[in-house]
């Protein structure tokens, strides 16, 4: 994450979707703004849970959990993987088996040694089920995982393929080969805890003790999340500043407000309304690069007519050919957004242009109405098609858009429904009570295929236990995944991941709809601006005069 999940949301992440919560202040934090202080003041959205790795899975918490906390990996700009905490992570077995070796000296914010203590019991907790932890599925193919999915399971259960073997070293064994392990090892799931966590986990959640390269301060609910550089910090992202202060808001426009009035240094969402001047203007410093984000809207399973049959397949690719997505990309994003081909995004390796059934995805009303047509024979269309979206985020033009493309194509009542919080929204997403389709998306966790597409909607991950939130369900995708998890090179998985991509073309459990860029802007004492492989800020980068 964003973590970055935005999601279902990575989003894991979940999902992953980019949600706006919070009281929209505006206040100023004397540490942030001081001319002398090299403290940068960040956009911020109020987390929809409290600050526990393996439960975060939406942008608001992903941003701040991932300056927190460090794992095993860290990731570079272009999605290379390099050891954070591990001094190496080795395969043996087809990628059964994996020994993890951890540096020493690295230490917790409360002065606690990091040890495979701290990794093995945070990865126990969070894919044990009775404690509810939305990045459960990220630990599906370590063996055990399966009993702790059960309703009745101890809430001390563990996984019986992890065995800390010393204070540096841990044995991991597999249910099934998993190329991405060593991948998706830098990801929230895989954060390490201290002893803290466990003895009272609510608490721990509103002010984290942590290992990365910032030490928390404090979380002023709804106003501001602070944290100061940790000098103790021993990885790969050794800030460059002093501290980042995220300030919460309900809307990205009163965001870009204080920016623009000097009381923001930093933000990396830009409002619709000023999407087509913040590059060009002079008070600002702008930035508009290629990102991994991937925008969606997701049909879940339960909603009648939508089932995963024919009449529900039929219906989804009408409404998904109903929509004219570059026209809505030019006239609403400006240029920030590209219609989507796949279900990735275009730094990704497995990313296709080319995939089998990809005309699912272009504008062809003839074809939508025919194929509603077809649906209608199976079964007629009754009642009204919305899509829910949180009114406090930046969906509203967009979804709207489409909404009238698929009113007009197909000739049936569709509209937008509106939620009025973030944490409205994500409640009713997390809990499958979406009497709706809903607006989804993913920022991605870790560089691979894995992420976007087993984590959202592999069967491993419905049912609450990850970012499937629509609870698809196909044996053949998912074995289709095993075969890219089993796969002994990345091309050779990315043909089977591509494979998978085509199955969901057919059933489209949701409806890719476009990429995002990644865009922000800054105040003109802000330098350092760079970008992840997803397109997220690197915070540690920034600093100002």
């Amino acid at each position: 994450m964003n973590t970055r999940h935005v999601t279902s949301l990575v989003a894991a992440g979940a999902a992953i979707v980019m949600l706006l919560s919070g009281c929209g202040s505006t206040g100023t934090s004397n540490s942030s703004n001081a001319s002398d202080s090299n403290i940068i003041s960040v956009y911020g959205s109020e987390p929809a849970h409290t600050l526990f790795p393996g439960n975060t899975t939406e942008a608001g918490g992903g941003k701040v959990v991932d300056q927190l906390f460090a794992g095993l990996v860290t990731y570079d700009a272009k999605g290379g993987i390099h050891d954070e905490v591990a001094d190496s992570i080795t395969s043996s077995d087809n990628a059964t088996h994996y020994v993890i070796k951890l540096k020493s000296g690295w230490k917790f914010t409360d002065g606690t040694p990091v040890t495979a203590h701290s990794f093995v019991n945070a990865w126990n907790y969070t894919a044990n089920s009775a404690n509810k932890q939305a990045s459960a599925s990220f630990f599906s193919t370590i063996e055990g995982y399966d009993d702790l999915q059960k309703p009745d399971v101890d809430p001390k259960a563990t996984l019986s393929g992890l065995t800390v073997v010393d204070d540096n070293t841990i044995d991991v064994k597999l249910s099934q080969p998993d190329s991405a392990f060593p991948v998706k090892a830098g990801s929230h799931a895989y954060m390490p805890l201290p002893e803290s966590a466990f003895k009272d986990p609510k608490k721990f959640g509103q002010h984290p003790v942590s290992n990365g390269p910032y030490k928390f301060v404090s979380w002023q609910h709804n106003h501001s999340i602070e944290m100061v550089k940790n000098p103790d910090y021993k990885g790969n992202r050794v800030a460059k500043n002093d501290g980042l202060n995220f300030k919460i808001y309900t809307s990205p426009d009163s965001a870009y407000a204080d920016l623009r009035g000097g009381n923001l240094d930093f933000t990396n969402t830009i409002p619709d309304t000023a999407l087509t001047s913040f590059q060009s203007d002079k008070s600002l410093k702008a930035y508009n690069d290629p990102g991994g984000n991937t925008l969606t809207f997701t049909i879940p399973e339960w909603l009648e007519h939508f089932g995963q049959n024919e009449e529900g397949n039929l219906r989804r690719q009408a409404i998904s050919m109903s929509i004219d997505r570059k026209t809505v990309a030019e006239k609403i994003f400006h240029g920030t957004a590209t219609p989507a081909v796949d279900f990735l995004a275009a730094p990704i390796s497995a990313y296709s242009k080319e995939l089998k059934g990809n005309e699912v995805l272009k504008y062809n009303p003839s074809k939508a109405k025919e194929l509603w047509a077809k649906a209608n024979a199976i079964s007629p269309w009754s009642g009204e098609f919305g899509i829910a979206y949180n009114a406090d985020g930046t969906a509203k033009n967009w979804v709207e858009a489409i909404c009238n493309y698929i009113k007009n194509t197909l000739d049936i009542d569709a509209k937008s429904i509106p939620m009025s919080t973030s944490d409205e929204f994500l409640s009713n997403v997390d809990s499958g009570k979406m009497t709706s389709a809903y607006r989804s998306g993913w920022g991605p966790d870790y560089p691979s295929a894995d992420n976007y597409l087993v984590q959202l909607y592999d069967s491993s991950s419905a049912d609450g236990k990850g970012g499937n939130s629509g609870n698809y369900k196909s044996p053949e995708f998912d074995a289709m995944m095993d075969k890219a998890l089993s796969a002994p090179s990345t091309e050779e998985a990315d043909k089977y991941y591509q494979q998978g991509e085509e199955i969901l073309l057919q059933d489209l459990p949701a409806i890719p709809l476009w990429n995002q860029n990644a865009t922000a802007a800054s105040t003109s004492a802000v330098s350092g601006v760079e970008f992840d492989y997803g397109g997220g800020p690197v915070f540690t980068a920034l600093t100002k005069k």
